[in-house]
């Protein structure tokens, strides 16, 4: 009897068939009858209106609007139609229903690599992952698993910059639409994040900046912390003070070793950077300044 080497091609997940045919994303200033004006269009088109969601920043006095529906119709035209009854300077976009193509980087750190791969092989994400970039060796078997590109980039006697350069030559032949930094321990320069603006994605402990540096579990663990948390943001050229996605916490007390703490920040991390990275695929978080309006 033959036995299966790699991991089985599962079929799209429920979810997946159950997603509306369109989303528009709307984002403009804010006034009067906004709501009526964009569900006017679509029911002059004949669309169905499954899900809707508005909100309105009321200090940046800026209207956001995520809506879902179903119907045959011209997506270039209904666009056209509604910016037309929007102000001036109106972003409208219908999202694109395919997956997201997303590469990976990680350094030596399982955790969050190993989530993000389980979920792309079982179509939890609304995104596809075309590769894996690492400065080190250690996570290639892993990823091979997966049946999946491994490209090692190493670091050693380079310097930040050339090194850079080397990860984007890898990266820019397969075009992504996301980075995500699964633990990736490399501070990212300017030039780098300018490739990719507000297309990179990282997850960290929520300790910065208490406990920066080498060890923050063991600095946590003399500190006697209550809460272990993570944080998933949005990259810019400031070291980890992008847009926040999603922040969690969970209990500690003073049974907890350091390791224990280590290991209880391994599980957040893996479970923030997941629903951020869903939220993303998903086209439900719009960015506000420094801020992130989601629609969950």
């Amino acid at each position: 009897m033959r036995q299966d080497s790699g991991p089985t091609t599962m079929p799209p997940s429920a979810a997946s068939l159950l997603r509306p045919a369109h989303t528009l994303l709307v984002e403009c200033s804010d006034q009067a009858g906004l709501v009526h004006a964009i569900t006017g269009v679509l029911f002059r088109h004949g669309a169905n209106v499954v899900g809707n969601q508005e909100f309105v920043d009321r200090r940046a006095a800026r209207f956001f609007m995520r809506t879902e529906f179903d119907g045959q119709l011209d997506p270039g035209r209904v666009v056209h139609e509604i910016a037309e009854v929007l102000p001036a300077g109106a972003v409208v976009r219908l999202a694109n229903p395919g997956p997201r193509r997303i590469i990976v980087l990680a350094t030596r750190e399982h955790h969050c690599l190993a989530d993000i791969l389980i979920r792309n092989a079982y179509h939890e994400f609304n995104s596809q992952v075309l590769a894996v970039v690492s400065n080190h060796a250690h996570l290639e078997s892993l990823v091979r698993k997966f049946d999946l590109p491994f490209h090692h980039v190493p670091h050693a006697d380079l310097e930040r910059v050339d090194h850079e350069a080397r990860v984007h030559a890898v990266i820019e032949p397969y075009r992504p639409d996301y980075l995500v930094l699964a633990k990736y321990m490399r501070v990212l320069s300017p030039q780098f994040v300018r490739h990719f603006p507000d297309r990179m994605i990282n997850i960290h402990h929520s300790f910065l900046p208490a406990f920066a540096g080498a060890r923050p579990y063991h600095q946590a663990f003399d500190r006697g912390v209550k809460v272990i948390g993570a944080t998933a943001h949005f990259v810019t050229e400031q070291l980890d003070e992008g847009p926040i996605l999603v922040q969690q916490v969970i209990p500690v007390d003073h049974t907890h070793t350091a390791e224990d703490l280590q290991q209880a920040g391994r599980d957040v991390e893996q479970i923030v950077l997941a629903r951020a990275l869903r939220l993303v695929f998903e086209d439900r978080v719009f960015l506000c300044g420094n801020r992130t309006i989601i629609f969950d």
